[in-house]
């Protein structure tokens, strides 16, 4: 029985996996740069170590979003060992010494989040949110992003989200549309 069930979860990750494949392989990439706050242009070419960082980022926040510490301290776990295997190898010199300072500080939030309460989570997730999205200025990614804003938390906060619709990781459901979209990353 249990090999049945091994097997059924197996088939349905391959055919999630297959078909979110197919849909960003429609995707038309030739117009996905952009310019970045800070300047940088972004390019939207991919790292598959990064993806799979953006994953369970965005599991991390989604998480938060639904007020569940536990699942936010196990996604935050989660977050930590694929920050820890990206590979930088491939970047340029500058951008290798970049991409290890957020590592770091990136790994360091997930791990403090994997052992923290709710209220210190949020705290964390707010400075992992930076160093994602300085990740992904560097790295870029295949799939649309939005940055968020709550103006409400910590004097103004921003997050990645995959979805133009606000739902705030800060505050849950307290104040579930605290917030607004900054901007479109495509």
């Amino acid at each position: 029985m249990k090999n049945i069930k091994v097997s059924i979860v197996a088939v349905l990750l391959f055919a999630i996996s297959f078909a979110s494949a197919q849909e960003m392989s429609k995707m038309d990439h030739s117009k996905m740069n952009m310019k970045m706050d800070n300047g940088k242009k972004m390019s939207m070419k991919s790292d598959a170590k990064a993806e799979v960082i953006l994953s369970d980022y965005f599991n991390l926040k989604d998480a938060l979003v639904a007020d569940d510490s536990k699942k936010a301290a196990t996604a935050g776990s989660k977050l930590a060992v694929s920050l820890k295997a990206f590979n930088a190898s491939k970047y340029s010199a500058a951008n290798k010494k970049e991409l290890a300072d957020i590592i770091e500080d990136a790994t360091e939030n997930a791990e403090h989040i994997s052992k923290s309460e709710i209220a210190h989570q949020s705290e964390h997730f707010k400075t992992l949110s930076k160093d994602i999205a300085d990740l992904v200025a560097i790295t870029g990614t295949k799939v649309k992003l939005y940055e968020q804003f709550c103006p409400m938390y910590d004097k103004g906060s921003s997050w990645l989200s995959t979805s133009n619709q606000v739902k705030n990781p800060f505050y849950g459901s307290k104040m579930l549309t605290c917030g607004k979209v900054q901007r479109a990353i495509q």
